[in-house]
């Protein structure tokens, strides 16, 4: 196990780096300037997260979150013309709907990024979280269920990795329905009862 807050006040030196765009005759300055500070904020900020980390933990999941990036972009790219097309047609083939999405992952970082994950790509927008069922409720702006679960059952397939989750890639999704009605959400009227 190492300590985190060191990484965490290098992470934050590195993104200095991005941030100030510097050239290569500026690196070292700015490295030294991202480190006097990174490094103070992060041991002071060092009681909201986890002492340590396994850094194996982060090596093995590397691999899953580069795997991850890539198919978010894919299909970020492909929202993108769809949505154009749909906008640009005449006859406008939208066909809005409410689609219940049982998770496998369970940790608030995985549901969490992999609900970021659908607002982002457009045509989609997480509306909800049912924590007792464990089902995202999305709105898509079309209600063909397949091709809406079809990224989100991807994403979640290295999330499970990523996360380090209990299930696995080739566990079934509970059942959606339990506890919650989906018309009752397409109509804004169910609070949890």
């Amino acid at each position: 196990m190492t300590r985190k807050w060191p990484a965490v006040g290098v992470a934050l030196a590195v993104l200095w780096l991005f941030v100030r765009g510097v050239t290569r005759a500026d690196v070292v300055g700015e490295a030294v300037i991202g480190l006097a500070v990174g490094l103070p904020l992060a041991y002071g900020l060092r009681r909201f997260y986890a002492d340590e980390f396994a850094v194996g933990g982060g090596i093995a999941a590397a691999p899953y979150a580069v795997r991850y990036v890539a198919v978010f972009l894919r299909e970020l790219a492909t929202a993108n013309v769809d949505v154009a097309y749909r906008v640009l047609s005449p006859s406008m083939p939208i066909d809005p709907d409410v689609v219940a999405v049982p998770l496998r992952v369970e940790s608030d970082a995985a549901v969490t990024t992999i609900a970021n994950s659908i607002t982002l790509t457009p045509g989609t927008l997480t509306m909800d979280h049912d924590e007792a069922t464990n089902t995202l409720y999305v709105h898509a702006i079309v209600a063909d269920t397949d091709s809406v679960v079809a990224p989100i059952r991807t994403w979640e397939d290295y999330a499970i990795r990523i996360f380090d989750e209990d299930a696995s890639p080739s566990d079934p999704a509970r059942p959606a329905r339990a506890g919650r009605d989906i018309a009752a959400v397409r109509e804004g009227g169910d609070d949890g009862e």
